[in-house]
């Protein structure tokens, strides 16, 4: 707790040059596993007393706004939507506590750095030159992390991330390990079409994976049962930031939702 409330009375940029080495260390430490298709997988992607401050300052219901896409198809009944999500940058983490704030805008900085790109970039090369070719490196990616959280009901079929994306990663951040059952579904696509499924991440704290999006990385997630009272995770994106097209596009989106999430927030006041 000491360590928390260290984090958050500061904001120092040596904090987030220490904690994106360590991130940066997390990754290079990963097994790189090649089915069903080339992935990473880590173990301890923070440090703990990192990991104990973004336990202790998750936000509470209302910080969350809906996810869009896929997600709205799961929406309850009664409105409830089952996933929802937190944009880790600052214009969207500032309506937090301050001691939150401090703590998720530490984590969001260190994410979005470009030595986490640059290793995620060499580390997921093979994937990655698959699709765009030898000069990979030199692809733009324009980073975009957010807090998940994911409640009973929620669930999404086996499928294939937009090509708007390059790279996906997710972050896992339950309190203790009593949920492994509930972690990401990777499929093998088989010849005559079917999606069986082929392994699953535990759902375990600390932990994730990543890929480069390519045509044959499926997965899914089965729907969220009644002994899950949430599901939260980061879900660290990088889309495709070449050409005037998509530069565009990802800047128009993030003052789209910038805009809307401060419209949400002026209604919640």
């Amino acid at each position: 707790m000491n360590q928390y409330v260290t984090l958050g009375r500061t904001e120092r940029q040596s904090e987030v040059e220490s904690l994106t080495r360590f991130i940066v260390s997390s990754i290079e430490a990963a097994r790189v596993v090649e089915t069903p298709f080339y992935h990473l997988q880590f173990d301890k992607v923070f440090p703990d007393d990192i990991y104990n401050a973004m336990r202790a300052a998750m936000p509470v219901v209302s910080d969350y706004r809906p996810m869009s896409g896929r997600s709205k198809g799961n929406d309850l009944a009664d409105g409830t939507h089952t996933r929802v999500k937190m944009d880790l940058f600052p214009e969207y983490i500032r309506h937090l506590p301050p001691p939150k704030r401090a703590v998720w805008r530490v984590v969001g900085r260190a994410l979005c750095s470009q030595a986490v790109k640059e290793v995620l970039v060499r580390k997921l090369g093979p994937a990655l030159a698959r699709r765009f070719g030898p000069d990979y490196v030199k692809v733009a990616m324009y980073p975009i992390p957010i807090l998940t959280r994911d409640i009973p009901g929620y669930h999404i079929s086996p499928h294939t991330d937009t090509r708007w994306k390059g790279i996906t990663v997710q972050l896992y951040l339950p309190t203790d390990d009593s949920l492994p059952h509930i972690g990401t579904i990777f499929h093998e696509r088989l010849s005559d079409g079917s999606l069986p499924k082929k392994t699953q991440m535990k759902f375990s704290p600390n932990t994730g994976y990543a890929f480069a999006v390519g045509e044959d990385t499926w997965h899914s997630a089965d729907t969220v049962g009644a002994e899950v009272k949430t599901r939260d995770s980061i879900l660290h994106t990088y889309f495709v930031d070449a050409g005037p097209l998509c530069f565009l596009r990802n800047r128009v989106k993030r003052i789209g939702n910038f805009i809307s999430n401060e419209i949400r927030n002026a209604r919640h006041s």
